[in-house]
């Protein structure tokens, strides 16, 4: 509990065991009620390995869903277990889990209803070893997010991620894609819905067993990312066919 507020994390997993142990115990559980993870078809030992470590919520998906898929089980289980804090941590340990703290407090102290954890702010993202293509077009696409959506994100892009309970249940998140770019479906839900979002430097680190997609994939999801954000862009103006973004 923080400030009398059920706080919960959910892991949305897909071939995690070799991370999944050292991120898992690095939660901070003084203030974590419970813990979610969601296995997404893996490959490998990931659900077992989730219970014998001692998190006690684990689902296992017999087919997989995509990324957009697996963050539906996941929000739908933490509203579930009635939380008011949600937070989305990847349990292969690219982000630190020692931020919870600082995100947890700042939706349970009535700040934000919702934080991302930046890899961006600061020198994070090269210091630990983002890829220079990836680095790139991560600047060019929140440029560009940034100017059609009219906001002022350091990154769109970010894995780490915390919701206030309002937030979650103000948007219609299931209508999102079950792909990779559900993550930007969902900033334009809760911009429409008019929440702010706070953001926090984050470390992050890139290593062989970290999660990451190949080239084929993240441009695919750039086109995706800009086309969420145009339609974003034409609704404002009152042109847009209500679609993405239907509460």
């Amino acid at each position: 509990m923080f400030n009398g507020k059920k706080v919960v994390v959910v892991l949305p997993a897909y071939n995690a065991a070799p991370t999944l142990e050292i991120t898992y115990k690095e939660i901070p559980m003084d203030i974590v009620d419970d813990v979610i993870l969601v296995d997404d078809a893996s490959k490998d030992n990931t659900s077992e390995l989730a219970r014998s470590i001692g998190i006690k919520h684990v689902i296992r998906h017999e087919q997989n869903k995509g990324y957009g898929g697996n963050q539906k089980t996941c929000y739908d289980k933490a509203l579930e277990l009635g939380a008011d804090i949600v937070i989305m941590l990847h349990p292969d340990y690219q982000y630190t889990p020692k931020l919870i703290i600082a995100m947890t407090s700042i939706i349970g102290n009535d700040l934000y209803h919702v934080v991302f954890g930046s890899r961006i702010l600061g020198k994070g993202a090269l210091k630990g070893g983002m890829p220079m293509y990836k680095y790139i077009a991560n600047r060019f696409l929140t440029l560009t997010q940034n100017i059609l959506m009219n906001q002022k994100l350091s990154e769109y892009h970010t894995g780490y991620r915390a919701f206030s309970k309002t937030a979650l249940t103000s948007i219609n998140y299931h209508h999102n894609s079950d792909d990779f770019v559900f993550d930007n479906q969902m900033i334009a839900q809760l911009c429409m819905k008019d929440f702010e979002i706070a953001e926090v430097t984050c470390p992050t680190k890139y290593f062989a067993e970290a999660s990451s997609i190949n080239f084929r994939r993240s441009s695919i999801y750039g086109i995706g990312v800009l086309f969420v954000s145009i339609g974003y862009f034409l609704e404002k103006l009152g042109i847009g066919k209500r679609r993405i973004y239907k509460a």
